[in-house]
């Protein structure tokens, strides 16, 4: 009788301590906070203050905010300092959250022209082309491919080709 006992306490403690694990494991994971991660250039908002239109040049821009992210020599130059927050939630991809562009615009003598801030709103979503152009032939599968070859050897034509070296 006490092995019966036994075992029927042993059964409920592990029908308890799953039920338990599965419980937490399942509300745990209402309660995850993203990973955030900052990405690209820091601002710093003094040094964005010395920059003045007509005043500054391309040699302090570069002095107080360092070197940008990307350059633009269309319409004039244009210089970006770009910096944007990525969240990642559990196994799914990162997605950006917020973005901030710093955009300095230079004229021909090498002076801030204008500078102007840009964030996630302000930006478009360009479709990229994806038609391929299609090349001449069967596309062939990789089992398709080895397959292909077979029973394309002829032993009698490979024994009666002639042999460099004159044999």
């Amino acid at each position: 009788m006490t092995s019966t006992r036994l075992r029927h306490r042993a059964g409920i403690l592990a029908t308890v301590a799953l039920v338990a694990v599965t419980g937490s494991a399942l509300t745990g994971c209402g309660f995850v906070e993203p990973v955030t991660a900052h990405r690209g250039y820091i601002i710093n908002e003094s040094d964005l203050d010395k920059i003045k239109a007509h005043e500054t040049t391309k040699e302090q821009v570069e002095r107080y905010m360092g070197t940008p992210s990307m350059k633009s020599t269309i319409e004039g130059e244009a210089w970006y300092y770009v910096s944007s927050n990525m969240e990642t939630f559990l196994f799914y991809p990162p997605e950006e959250v917020e973005r901030q562009v710093i955009a300095v615009y230079f004229d021909k003598t090498d002076e801030v022209q204008d500078v102007r801030y840009y964030g996630l709103q302000d930006g478009e979503i360009v479709d990229m082309e994806t038609r391929v152009t299609p090349s001449r032939g069967k596309e062939l599968t990789i089992l398709g491919q080895l397959f292909s070859n077979l029973g394309r050897f002829n032993k009698s034509q490979s024994s009666s080709t002639p042999k460099p070296g004159g044999r």
